[in-house]
């Protein structure tokens, strides 16, 4: 009978085994590999990576000759024949009044020189297709940052909701206390009432807290582009003091290092150098244009008695030449691309300047949440081991009745709330902190 029991135990766990499978959890550089690989944004900024590459091979190609082959075939019906040269052309050998001829050519085109517009067009295609790909990279970079700052919120968020739990943990225990006093005399129903409102709170606060929590995992797969209602949750990195307490790298430094490895930045100077092959390629129109052809040629037709491989010998011939196309005048059209390409530079610098502008500010604040986060983590630390030892000095004079429930509950809502701040200048230096080193180096630990 046991060992049956034990067979129905072992199916049961088996059978529900499911239920106790244990979410992924998911750690930092998973959820960014993840989302620079299936998020849309991205594999559409590489759609058009891969159209532009084939620009650039479509202008490769342009500089060799193009071979073109056709043939016709044409039937003729002539009801007033005459003997001699008909009007096609043909030397007529009989009176058929119906004719079919064939023409078979092989053609070909070269551009030898147009003012270097074909070779230029080569560069441009080539910066377009390396245009793309730091679109791309802009785009991974941006969501790499809101993953980071995301991520942090649910580090800070979940030992929020352990603050919330030792606070819950307190409140119960000063409520137990309350019964007992208020069974002796020593505090009111009034009193306890105020105990079991704390610990009513307290409950209300780790709901809250948890919530906060869920709400930034679902913002988090929203990013990822997970659609299924699978059990998401991340890894829990050790995050001490001392990486909060870090040295927070120079400004100039990071800034300096910025406006060469930040992709947006090098987006702007690669438009420049498009800008200035625009340029190059408008003034080539002005310039003449040389170019080769050659061709071969035959044909056959019925009203010839010769053979089909004769007539194609006879026939054949072969043919080339080369042209010189100048341009004298086109209504302003090349002076008016020049110009428009002048000012299109001109407009993209000033992008440039202000993009630095951007990116100094945007650094600037990081740097300045670094340091004032860090200041007020030290000072922080100090106020909750303040608050603390407060606080544990109100509850045993509260259990001695010398400290009523107002001062107790003012005691722990100070304390509390310390700890509350000590946590969010401590997230936030890390977060802060580390992002000025993804702008430095473009690595996120």
């Amino acid at each position: 009978m046991r060992h049956i029991t034990k067979i129905i135990l072992a199916g049961i766990l088996t059978s529900a085994s499911p239920l106790f499978t244990q979410a992924k959890q998911w750690s930092l550089q998973d959820c960014i590999s993840y989302a620079i690989k299936n998020n849309i944004t991205i594999q559409k900024a590489q759609l058009t990576k891969q159209s532009a590459y084939e620009d650039y091979l479509q202008s490769k190609a342009a500089l060799l000759p193009s071979l073109s082959a056709s043939t016709s075939q044409n039937i003729n019906y002539t009801p007033w024949v005459a003997s001699g040269i008909s009007s096609d052309g043909y030397t007529r050998s009989s009176i058929d009044k119906t004719s079919y001829n064939g023409i078979y050519s092989v053609s070909g085109n070269w551009t030898i020189w147009n003012g270097n517009r074909n070779r230029n067009q080569i560069k441009l295609n080539k910066l377009t297709v390396e245009a793309a790909e730091l679109d791309s990279a802009i785009q991974a970079q941006n969501i790499e940052e809101q993953i980071v700052q995301l991520y942090i919120q649910i580090l800070y968020s979940n030992e929020a909701i352990e603050v919330n739990k030792e606070s819950l943990r307190t409140s119960q225990l000063n409520e137990e206390r309350g019964k007992t006093m208020l069974n002796v005399g020593k505090i009111s129903k009034a009193d306890l009432a105020q105990l079991t409102a704390q610990r009513a709170q307290d409950e209300y606060n780790i709901v809250s807290a948890e919530n906060n929590v869920k709400n930034y995992k679902r913002q988090l797969k929203a990013l990822l582009q997970i659609t299924n209602d699978d059990n998401f949750d991340i890894t829990i990195p050790t995050t001490t003091d001392e990486m909060a307490m870090a040295e927070i790298p120079a400004l100039n430094d990071v800034y300096n290092s910025a406006l060469n490895n930040r992709p947006e930045i090098k987006n702007y100077l690669n438009h420049i150098k498009q800008s200035d092959l625009n340029i190059k390629i408008a003034k080539a129109n002005k310039l003449p244009t040389v170019s080769a052809t050659a061709g071969i040629s035959t044909s056959t037709t019925s009203m010839n008695n010769n053979p089909w491989g004769t007539q194609l010998k006879d026939n054949f011939s072969v043919g080339g030449g080369i042209s010189v196309s100048i341009p004298i005048s086109d209504n302003r059209n090349s002076k008016t691309i020049i110009n428009k390409a002048l000012i299109q530079k001109e407009n993209y610098i000033l992008d440039l300047k202000n993009q630095q502008t951007t990116l100094y500010s945007t650094i600037e604040n990081y740097w300045l949440q670094a340091n004032t986060n860090q200041s007020q983590f030290k000072a922080a630390k100090l106020n909750t081991e303040s608050a603390q030892k407060s606080y544990e000095l109100l509850n045993e004079q509260f259990n001695l009745g010398l400290k009523n429930i107002i001062e107790l509950r003012t005691g722990k809502d100070k304390y509390i709330m310390a700890k509350q701040n000590e946590l969010q200048a401590k997230y936030m230096t890390i977060l802060n902190h580390d992002m000025l080193k993804f702008y430095q180096n473009g690595i996120i630990k």
